[in-house]
Order: C-alpha cells, then sequence, then structure tokens
C-alpha cells in the first residue's frame, strides 16, 4: 500500500462566470513573464538597454508557440487526423501539446526578425534569454499536471503520480516525469548562470549550453514515459531528436569557442538617431571656429594699410634731402 503520492488536479480549468482559466495556459504565460524578467536583466547587465529583451519576445513568443504546437501536431498527427478523430482538435492548444523542439526552432525564428529590426545580433540575445527559457520549460511543465499527461511507468515510489481514470489513460500511480523535467531545468538554468559568470561565454555559448544541458536531462526521462509515441529503429523518436541536438549544440559551442573566443563588447549598438547628437556637436565645434574666421576677416584690412605705409617710408627715404629743406626757404623770403 503506497503511503504518500502526488495527487492531481480533478480539472485543469477554473470558471470565473463565463471566463476559464486553465492551468496548462497560466503555466506557459507565467513561464513567458519569468524568462523575460530574468533576460532583461542579463541583457542590461551585458550592456543592452531596459525594454530591448521584451521588444523581441514579442516576435519570439508568438513564432514559438506556432512552432510547438506545429511540431506536436506533425510528430502526433494519429491523433488528430485519424478515423474517428476530429482535425479541429489540432487547433486546441489549452488542451495541451506543445513540443519544445518546434518551439525553440521557429521562435528563433521569430527572435532573428526582432533582432534584425533592433541591429542586435542574436547570438547574443540567445545568451541572455538561455536560463530565462530553461526556467520558462520549468513552469510549463506543470501544465501537464494539470491535464494529467506526459506521465511516466508505474511505481509505488513516494512521489508517484496518481492519475485519475480518463480519454488515453489508465487510473494508477506513475513516475511523474513532468516533475523530474521541471527540477531538471531548473537546474539547467542554474548550471548556465554559473558557467556564464565564471568562463563569461559570448556569442551564443551560453545558449548552447542551455541546450545540450537539457537534451542529455531529455533522453532519459523520455525513456520513462509510457504515452503514445513514434519510435525510429525501436526508440522514441524524441530521444532521437535530443541526441541529434546534443551533437549538434556541443560542435556550436566548441567552434564558436575557437572561432570567437570571449564574449561580446557591444551586444546593442546606438539607435541611429545616437548619430544625431554626433551632428548636434559638429555646429557647435563650428561656431568655436567662427571667432577666428572672423579676426581673419579683420586682419585682412590691416595687411594693405602695412603695406601702403611701407611704401611710403620708403619712398620718404629715397627722397633727396635737399629738395626737403628748400621748401622752407622759399617760404621765408
Amino acid at each position: 500500500m503506497t503511503l504518500a503520492y502526488i495527487p492531481s488536479p480533478s480539472t485543469g480549468v477554473i470558471h470565473l462566470g463565463p471566463i476559464p482559466l486553465r492551468g496548462y495556459a497560466f503555466c506557459i504565460i507565467i513561464g513567458v513573464f519569468v524568462a523575460v524578467w530574468l533576460g532583461n536583466k542579463r541583457w542590461i547587465a551585458r550592456g543592452g538597454k531596459p525594454g530591448t529583451v521584451a521588444d523581441i519576445a514579442v516576435w519570439a513568443v508568438p513564432f514559438g508557440l506556432v512552432g510547438g504546437r506545429l511540431y506536436h501536431v506533425i510528430t502526433d498527427y494519429q491523433l488528430y487526423f485519424g478515423e474517428g478523430r476530429d482535425w479541429v482538435d489540432a487547433f486546441k492548444i489549452w488542451e495541451g501539446g506543445l513540443g519544445i523542439w518546434g518551439a525553440i526552432a521557429l521562435g528563433a525564428v521569430g527572435a532573428w526578425i526582432g533582432c534584425r529590426l533592433r541591429g542586435i545580433p542574436l547570438p547574443a540575445w540567445a545568451d541572455a534569454l538561455a536560463p530565462g527559457i530553461a526556467i520558462a520549460q520549468a513552469f510549463g511543465r506543470w501544465g501537464n499536471w494539470f491535464n494529467q499527461e506526459l506521465y511516466g511507468r508505474p511505481t509505488d515510489l513516494p512521489w508517484a503520480l496518481k492519475i485519475s481514470e480518463g480519454p488515453n489513460r489508465v487510473a494508477g500511480l506513475y513516475h511523474p516525469t513532468f516533475l523530474y523535467e521541471s527540477l531538471w531545468c531548473l537546474g539547467v538554468a542554474a548550471l548556465v548562470i554559473w558557467a556564464d559568470r565564471r568562463f563569461r561565454l559570448g556569442h551564443g555559448r551560453a545558449f548552447a549550453l542551455y541546450v545540450a544541458a537539457y537534451c542529455s536531462g531529455r533522453v532519459w526521462i523520455e525513456y520513462m514515459r509510457v504515452d503514445e509515441a513514434h519510435h525510429v529503429l525501436g526508440v522514441r523518436l524524441n530521444v532521437w531528436t535530443a541526441i541529434v541536438v546534443f551533437v549538434l549544440a556541443v560542435v556550436y559551442f566548441v567552434l564558436s569557442a575557437k572561432l570567437r573566443p570571449g564574449r561580446e563588447e557591444v551586444v546593442e549598438p546606438e539607435p541611429a538617431g545616437g548619430s544625431g547628437d554626433a551632428d548636434a556637436a559638429a555646429p557647435a565645434g563650428a561656431e568655436e571656429t567662427k571667432p577666428e574666421a572672423a579676426s581673419d576677416t579683420a586682419d585682412a584690412p590691416v595687411e594693405p594699410k602695412a603695406e601702403k605705409a611701407e611704401q611710403e617710408a620708403a619712398a620718404a627715404e629715397a627722397k633727396p634731402v635737399g629738395l626737403t629743406k628748400a621748401a622752407p626757404e622759399a617760404d621765408k623770403s
């Protein structure tokens, strides 16, 4: 007899009048806010400006939600397009079903667009967001708890998850893989923050570390899950995806460290208006030169006078002395 277990909520929806509050969506929203808040602090610490992370997240988050849903629908198409299924359910994102691989991939596209509009290097922005994304995943996994999904094999451990009878699930006690992954993501966030402070990771290496660390945990967690999934060579598809992405992240980390060591000195250039300040300073400098210009023009008339005086003096010296004395004698007579 199991004396302790983790209960599952009886419902994943709370109604405030006609407004439904869904636990799954609530967890995702909290995760996004925490990721943006932490990312903003890290971005400012790297020399960026407040608000930039949120501005780019406006592009990244919608793209990420669409990408996550597309990955889930494509890899589990039988849930929506099989016999007796309703394809409209593919749009019911509040019922669960977001693939992190698709969310990161398409979210990166949205972030790239936002970064291009701001003239910001995407790797630097991704480095600032990396631990926040991991924490957002930790919150998001609790949405699976509300929906009673993504649990592991049966177990009698004290932290077993109690699942009730429902569509596509059998009542019993199972490994809480949602909890395992949530805790793992928090550990990944702590690892990235520590490594970034210790080694001053830059040029996308903090993000690559997050990806590699997450994938290494996702492999063993995925092996524990019992939900329906496609298999390739007897291995779950998400395991293969985690292995491939892990290798790519490690390769990027190594090559980036060799080709671009250190961290970016400037992560956010001055806006176009900043050049106006330099232009505004130029007239001030020009004003300083005006007195010099004025003095030049003032001195210009002096030069002809000096030349004339010199000519008269030279003429006086050349004039015979007798002539100058004869004039007074004539006056006396």
